[in-house]
């Protein structure tokens, strides 16, 4: 986390702590809602500071390079995929070829 977010997780830490506080002397002798409500509040900064530290997570992640783990049956389809000769002898389920691919097989006129 960088010098802002430290700062801002500080500051979040301190409003928390303060309505926490504000908490404690509206329980003893202010309204019943002004506590709950100074209650309530007092969990938002907390929810800020986990927002803060999953964002620097989330960045630290995205910074790391990640190599992609195959598992056996994506190798196949990867293999499969690759060994395929045209786009309509795919669509037409091993029938026909485009006029450029190479595998293209002359039809015959026998029935």
């Amino acid at each position: 986390m960088n010098r802002s977010g430290r700062l801002l997780c500080a500051l979040y830490l301190a409003t928390s702590g303060g309505l926490a506080w504000t908490t404690v002397l509206a329980f003893r002798g202010g309204p019943l809602w002004a506590a709950f409500l100074c209650a309530a509040a007092s969990l938002v900064p907390v929810i800020a500071v986990v927002r803060e530290t999953l964002i620097r997570d989330l960045r630290a992640a995205a910074a790391r390079p990640r190599r992609p783990v195959r598992s056996a049956a994506e190798e196949i389809v990867r293999e499969e995929l690759d060994a395929a000769c045209c786009e309509r002898w795919w669509t037409s389920l091993g029938t026909d070829h485009d006029m450029a691919c190479p595998h293209r097989v002359p039809r015959s006129s026998a029935a």
